[in-house]
């Protein structure tokens, strides 16, 4: 950071990027110069007796291990001027620019000679005699020497920035907005090509242009590469990890804990149908709207032999007793649904597993055991599901009895509007409710699938007004503050540790790049450093050391709770100004002008160390805490080692079922007590 500047272009690597390319391709440099002059000290007496061509072999040889030479002395400075100085001291790097020009103007040279090698051993240009040691040596180093260049080639191409002219200047806002829209068709040609193979639909063009719109706008303007986002991420998990500790050093945090391991005391003001025995229960039901793919992913070597006990084969002209739209001839996502959920084929009443952008998988059952006809909305698995996911702009969205003006999350709103659309064409709920005309509705979901149950639960509420919604790791951003309010009569949404997805977001994504650039500024280490660091912290934590040493600079004043961190103090101007720019412009640069919430009222679930009276007791002290958190708490993403962990819904259900076992535990320590 910012990008290396070469033949009057920009191109997506920095100048200190080049450390670790550099040693490696330095040490097989190495190899091969000693492979060749041992071939040369061999073979060279030999070129004075070839009838024809000696001439040729010899100038080739030399030439060769000139050129390796060259290679390895100029290897030797760009990698020791690359790994100099802090990220944005760039002036430490200055001359990595011409040692790299210098360096690819040698593979002029160096592919001559390589053809030179290539008529030698495959041609009949020469007329020497063979020498199996020289002859081996020299094929392996043309055939090297050709898989480098096209590397070369390649790695050129994928560093390539189009937008990396440097005659415009991007402090002007015409073409910053001209560079702006040219960056958006960019983006659209990238998501068309990577997603060729994609049957398209009636809105994919749509989805990739929203999703075009949104990457421009969160790029755009920053001078930063792949690697920077790296060692950024690497940075963000030292500072958070400090945060805690000098928050808990200064007693920022609250004398009486928030959290609390005891469920039933948090639970108490809570209505009855608020309870993690029928979160746990609803949970089952929406991981089995994952189908046969998560009983193979679970189960990998049993899986088929599980799903095959459940399939139908031939359905296509048999009788079913389940309605289901779009499964395939053996109905092995109908097979995935009853494994998973351990429902009667009889009981599952609908089944849709259309896949589209925008149109996700769902089905409706009746479940016995709770008195309900319950509607399940699959969660992410697809390409089409992530689409559905990033086109995360606020629209209006209207239902009898939200506030005014709501808004909610674009792709989420289009999928629940067709949902509902379908259960009422359909008439699902109404031929429900006549076969079981005592239940009630329950709707449920994970992760996307939670979300997309609020939504339809928004919409179809006035006609089934005691309807309650069951929203596991819901995300971050699905309406807008007094709607989400709204929710929290009917919904209860259950969370786990550092689940991401939860904090994931238009606006927290900004924010994370704009920290991203606080922490880049603030460290004083060079990058490969900090991929080396990283590397060590995910095998063996974050030493304690590590906390101080990084930074240039240091404040303990905390952030405020949903604000950027202000760990460290301003520092001195340097050379390089893109977060103060950030700074400055952060409203004007939001994609979205509404920011959208968590709905329903939420549980949060986290871990907890045990301490030392834990460890006396007989009992052990439980393993996680409970608190009823708000949707300001997941404003902002935080980079921990379970984020990804703490969402997938086999890890939910371990902490749930873990949680209700120490619960019923406790209280069967409770009553011995008392007796």
């Amino acid at each position: 950071m910012p990008s290396l500047t070469l033949f009057g272009r920009k191109w997506l690597v920095a100048s200190d990027d080049l450390v670790f390319p550099g040693i490696f391709e330095f040490v097989f440099r190495f190899i091969w110069v000693v492979l060749l002059s041992l071939a040369c000290a061999r073979y060279f007496p030999y070129t004075w007796q070839c009838p024809e061509g000696g001439v040729f072999v010899r100038v080739y040889m030399i030439g060769v291990l000139t050129i390796l030479v060259c290679n390895m002395v100029l290897l030797v400075p760009l990698v020791n001027r690359s790994a100099q100085g802090a990220i944005l001291d760039t002036a430490a790097r200055r001359l990595v620019a011409p040692l790299l020009t210098v360096k690819i103007l040698l593979l002029l040279p160096e592919v001559g000679w390589n053809i030179m090698g290539t008529m030698w051993l495959f041609g009949e240009t020469v007329q020497c005699s063979s020498e199996h040691f020289t002859t081996t040596v020299t094929e392996g180093l043309v055939l090297f020497n050709w898989v480098l260049l096209a590397l070369t080639l390649f790695g050129l191409a994928v560093v390539f920035d189009p937008l990396g002219s440097t005659r415009f200047s991007e402090q002007e806002s015409t073409l910053e907005t001209l560079r702006h829209r040219k960056l958006t068709r960019l983006w659209m040609r990238r998501l068309q090509w990577t997603f060729c193979w994609m049957r398209r639909d009636k809105h994919g063009n749509d989805a990739f242009y929203h999703m075009a719109n949104f990457f421009s706008s969160l790029f755009r303007g920053t001078d930063t590469v792949p690697s920077d986002y790296m060692a950024g991420f690497i940075l963000m998990r030292v500072r958070q990890k400090r945060e805690t500790r000098e928050r808990r050093r200064l007693q920022l945090l609250d004398k009486e804990p928030q959290n609390v391991h005891d469920v039933q005391k948090v639970m108490a003001d809570a209505p009855d149908w608020m309870s993690l025995e029928l979160a746990h229960h609803f949970l089952k039901l929406a991981m089995a709207a994952y189908t046969w793919p998560f009983v193979m992913y679970r189960y990998p070597f049993s899986g088929l032999a599980k799903l095959t006990a459940n399939m139908t084969c031939c359905s296509c002209i048999r009788s079913k007793s389940t309605l289901v739209r779009e499964d395939n001839c053996c109905l092995c996502n109908l097979a995935g649904v009853r494994y998973l959920s351990m429902i009667a084929e009889e009981d599952i009443l609908f089944a849709s597993f259309r896949n589209r952008i925008f149109e996700m998988p769902y089905y409706v059952v009746a479940d016995h055991k709770t008195g309900s006809i319950v509607l399940v909305v699959r969660g992410s698995i697809s390409m089409r599901d992530v689409f559905t996911d990033l086109n995360a702009g606020a629209e209006k969205f209207e239902a009898e009895g939200l506030p005014p003006n709501s808004m909610a999350h674009r792709g989420m709103s289009i999928g629940a509007h067709y949902i509902k659309t379908d259960l009422e064409d359909l008439g699902i709920l109404t031929k429900a409710f006549l076969l079981y005309p005592h239940y009630k509705l329950a709707i449920t979901g994970h992760s996307l699938g939670a979300a997309v149950a609020v939504l339809v639960g928004c919409l179809i509420r006035p006609k089934y007004p005691d309807l309650r919604v069951y929203a596991l790791c819901s995300p971050a951003a699905v309406l807008s503050r007094e709607a989400a309010r709204y929710t929290e009569d009917f919904t209860f949404c259950v969370g786990v540790g550092d689940d991401f997805v939860m904090r994931l977001s238009i606006d927290s994504a900004e924010d994370l790049r704009t920290n991203l650039h606080h922490v880049l500024e603030a460290s004083r280490l060079p990058k490969y450093r900090i991929m080396l660091n990283g590397f060590g912290y995910a095998m063996f934590g974050v030493p304690t050391r590590d906390l101080e040493t990084t930074w240039k600079s240091e404040c303990t004043t905390p952030p405020a709770p949903g604000h950027l961190p202000l760990l460290f103090k301003p520092l001195e101007p340097t050379s390089w100004s893109e977060v103060s720019v950030l700074e400055k412009d952060v409203p004007a640069r939001r994609f979205s002008r509404t920011r959208l919430f968590s709905p329903g009222r939420i549980l949060h679930i986290t871990y907890r160390k045990k301490t030392g009276a834990d460890k006396k007791s007989g009992v052990g002290g439980s393993k996680f805490a409970v608190r009823w958190a708000v949707a300001e708490d997941f404003m902002q993403l935080a980079v921990m080692p379970r984020m990804i962990l703490d969402h997938l819904p086999e890890n939910v259900e371990k902490v749930l079922d873990t949680i209700l076992k120490e619960q019923r535990e406790l209280e069967h320590h409770r009553q011995h007590h008392s007796s």
